[in-house]
Order: structure tokens, then sequence, then C-alpha cells
């Protein structure tokens, strides 16, 4: 496609995510209104996909300048890239299959706009500005964060005593890890992993790495899907949960002997290594939905393989001798980097979220460090999206208000 044609594709996907996205609509009506982030300028590493789009135009009402690129070299969508990048008071530098050094190049250029708030996917913006542009923080009212592993990076930072800013972990509010990590990891992982495998998943042993909320999500599909599944877990009571799910918690080095496929959702490095790789099946498929790629030490793999070919679109295959293995868009998010990443359906509430927030970082002067989303505005979000989908729920009587919140009244 020629390049009009590419942002007329960008703007078709747009429209699409936008149609499913009623909460978000909700918000964009009013920042379009009300101009909260009049002023504001947004530094922004995402997905840039056409959900995060939607995000961005929805600052954009608000009064922003926005700048944004991706987190994650294979998750870009050129045409969705392009299309945003036409916007007004919008910069998009993000571009699919860039080199590491592009990679690290585009989150300068979003800092080069000197925002005053960020958004990230996995801290790299945040990173970068705390080790190589910290000239800038003096300028920075606060940051949002989306995603699991972003907020153990930030924690350890704020551990430390290295974190100079505040940053709200958006990934931590309900209507977002709730839905988010669990629905919408669980469908788009496996979304991934279909579209690019074309094979049957019933009758199959998945392995899952992690029983948090995304390994929840992905188990849950997989079962769904007719699969025998096997979680791997380091905490007890994840995997005790596991178990009363109707899971087979082992550890790793007895599932990869077993397992057909397997789905890393830790957060975690080296969940899969080469002990695991010299016994697996021949013809074992491996995808990683955490968010950066060291939970399948690839290099290990490579060490190991006879040789590497291409044998489908996003599929890899290791020779390593006696056994093939096959592994989806090179360990990197499956559910992006092969496929369409979450439903907008979901999208809506954790970027319902976002802009909430990014919203209270520009009305409040927070202190340095990492913040819980504001409980009124996580309630909100759920108020929204359930009177979207025209349910209405009851309400506390004053009677039982009263009840609730006194302690006279025993057996």
């Amino acid at each position: 496609m020629n390049e009009k044609e590419l942002i007329e594709s960008g703007n078709m996907k747009m429209e699409w995510a936008r149609n499913h996205m009623p909460v978000l609509a909700i918000i964009r009506e009013q920042f379009i209104e009300e101009k909260p982030l009049k002023g504001h300028t947004i530094g922004m590493a995402l997905h840039v996909e056409a959900k995060t789009a939607v995000l961005v135009e929805t600052l954009a009402a608000g009064g922003a300048k926005v700048a944004i690129t991706g987190c994650n070299p294979l998750s870009t969508q050129d045409d969705v890239a392009m299309a945003l990048d036409t916007r007004e008071n919008v910069s998009c530098f993000s571009r699919y299959g860039c080199s590491s050094q592009e990679y690290y190049d585009a989150i300068d250029k979003v800092l080069d706009f000197e925002p005053d708030i960020t958004i990230d996917d996995g801290a790299d913006l945040i990173f970068k500005l705390h080790t190589e542009r910290t000239d800038l923080l003096p300028n920075i009212l606060g940051g949002c964060e989306e995603t699991t592993t972003g907020v153990h990076r930030l924690h350890a930072m704020d551990k430390e005593g290295a974190l100079k800013m505040p940053v709200i972990a958006v990934n931590d509010a309900m209507t977002k890890y709730l839905f988010d990590n669990r629905y919408g990891t669980g469908q788009s992982a496996w979304d991934g992993i279909n579209r690019t495998t074309n094979l049957l998943v019933a009758g199959k042993n998945v392995v899952v790495g992690g029983y948090g909320w995304c390994g929840r999500g992905v188990a849950m599909r997989a079962a769904g899907l007719g699969a025998n599944v096997i979680v791997t877990e380091v905490d007890p009571i994840r995997a005790l949960e596991a178990r009363m799910d109707g899971y087979r918690p082992m550890k790793m080095s007895e599932a990869a002997k077993l397992g057909d496929i397997f789905v890393t959702t830790t957060g975690n490095r080296d969940i899969l290594t080469a002990e695991h790789f010299k016994v697996m099946r021949d013809g074992a498929i491996l995808a990683n939905s955490g968010h950066f790629n060291v939970e399948i030490d690839m290099e290990a793999l490579a060490s190991l393989a006879k040789s590497v070919r291409t044998v489908r679109q996003n599929i890899k295959e290791y020779d390593i001798g006696n056994r093939r293995i096959n592994v989806i868009a090179d360990g990197r998010l499956v559910n992006l980097a092969a496929g369409d990443g979450h439903p907008a359906e979901v999208m809506d509430m954790s970027f319902a979220d976002q802009a909430l927030c990014v919203r209270h970082i520009a009305e409040n002067k927070l202190l340095n460090g990492v913040h819980k989303v504001p409980l009124e505005l996580d309630t909100y979000v759920a108020k929204l999206k359930l009177e979207s989908m025209g349910i209405s729920i009851d309400e506390f009587t004053l009677e039982q208000e009263k009840y609730m919140n006194g302690w006279e009244c025993g057996t």
C-alpha cells in the first residue's frame, strides 16, 4: 500500500476501535468541553495500535500536545502510526520492526518535546528520564504506568530512593487488571497463537508459566478451547488456587517434558531455558505473553540450534538435533506481535483509567513515589461501563449504609 492507502487503513482501524470504546467516548466529550489538559505536553511509550490511538485522540481533545512512540519493536501497526501522525497536536515516532537503537532513539524524540506528564507501558520512558535525560525531571508533574512489569520496576526504583517523580500505577486499578490482564490477555494471547499456528488446541497439553491475572486468563481460555492445562508457579498460594481451579501445578522441569504449547506470563526472566528446551517434545510451540522478551531464553535456544528457519509468518523453527522447537514472534509479546492486542471493549476501561489519571496528575500536586489509582476514579469507570452495557445495579438503603458502617448491632 502507498502512504495514502496506509493512512486510510489506519483511520478505519481507529474508527472500528472508537466505535467499541463507549466509556472513553464519554470522557472524550468531557475533555472537549472542559479542556483539562490545555497547556500540557504528554510523552507516551505504548503499543501503537488502534485502541491506543483512541486514547491519544482523547488526550489531544483535552487540549494536550502529545508525542508518542512504541513500547515494543514488534507491536506497532504502521498504518495506525501513520494515521495518528496526521492528527492535530500529535506526533508519532513508532514503526514496526525497528532495531533496538531505533527504539531508544524514538523514546528520545518523544522526550525532546519536554513532556510534563508521561504514560508508559513497561517504564522504558521513565527509565530513560532517570538515566540519560535527568535534566527533564524538574518539569515532570507525574506519569502513569500501564502494565505489571512496569509497576514492578517502579516499585524497585522507589524502594531504592531512585524514583524522582510521582507515578500512578494504572495497572493496579481494579477496572484494569481484573479485566484487561485477565480477559484481555486471555483472549488476545490465544488470538495471536491461533492465527499464527492455525493448529488445534483441544486435547493438547498447554503449560502456562505464572498464575497471576494474565496467567489466569490464559489458562481459562486454554481450558475453554479444550486443552489440558498445566500451571507453573513459585507462589504456593497461587499454585493452590490453580489446583482448585482445576489445573495441574508442577515444576517447569517436569512440565517441559509434557507440554505441546507453552505460554509464559510471569513478567520475570528465564522461565524457559536450555534445561527445558532439551527435554521438550518435538514440535513444541513457545509463546510469551509477558511484557519483555526475556521470559524465553532465546540466546540459549539459538546456541542449541543446528539450524533456524522461518516455517510460517511469525514462527521460527529451532532444530536442536533430535527435536524441533517453534517460537512465535521471537519470544516477544504474542498478543500484539502476532495479533491485534486486547479487545477494544476491555481497553475501553484501561484507557479510560489512563485518561482520568492524566487529568488527576494535571489537577493535583503529587509527591514522588508510586501512587494508587484513586478509588473514586476506578469506581466511576466501572459505573460508566455498566451504563454503556445497559446494566443498572442496586444501591444501599440508608439502613444498610448505617449497618455496614456501624458496630453496635450484634447477633
